[in-house]
């Protein structure tokens, strides 16, 4: 399995590479043994789709990739602490452990229209047995927005 630290430098490059092509700076990378089997960035304002997130994307490649809705036994690194949405896809898709790096409330900061409900909290009350860890590479994920926004591309999500 991967180290969490060198996953999440995937889903901060797949982010980057999305910025690049005019996108929001998160991303995410899902793993599964020694094998990646999906990164993905956000998509939304190339999709026009609003649940087109780093980790849905990923989830709907890794499903893909090993011809099955559930991925027990897989690690994801998403560089932003999963919104409502995708934490709770996450657990339906049974994943093991999600780790994280910038924080719910890091995006709120950034201009992003976040549910201030921690994935932890929704985790947590929802039963869900998905481990999750945050503080993965931070402050590199926190960069992201900062970088996103010297790109002159500020608007509110």
């Amino acid at each position: 399995m991967p180290e969490p630290k060198e996953l999440m430098r995937l889903a901060i490059d797949v982010a980057r590479q999305g910025m690049a092509d005019g996108q929001t700076p998160f991303g995410c990378a899902i793993a599964v043994g020694d094998l990646v089997i999906a990164t993905a960035h956000n998509t939304v304002l190339a999709d026009i789709n609003i649940t087109a997130h780093a980790e849905i994307n990923a989830l709907r490649a890794a499903c893909q990739a090993l011809g099955n809705i559930h991925l027990s036994g897989t690690i994801v690194a998403s560089t932003c602490e999963p919104c409502p949405m995708c934490a709770a896809a996450l657990h339906w898709a049974r994943v093991d452990h999600i780790y994280f790096g910038a924080t719910v409330s890091d995006a709120a900061t950034s201009g992003f229209n976040e549910l201030r409900l921690s994935a932890s909290e929704l985790l947590n009350r929802g039963g869900s047995s998905v481990k999750l860890t945050g503080n993965v590479l931070s402050g590199e994920c926190q960069d992201l927005f900062r970088q996103w926004h010297a790109q002159g591309d500020s608007r509110a999500y």
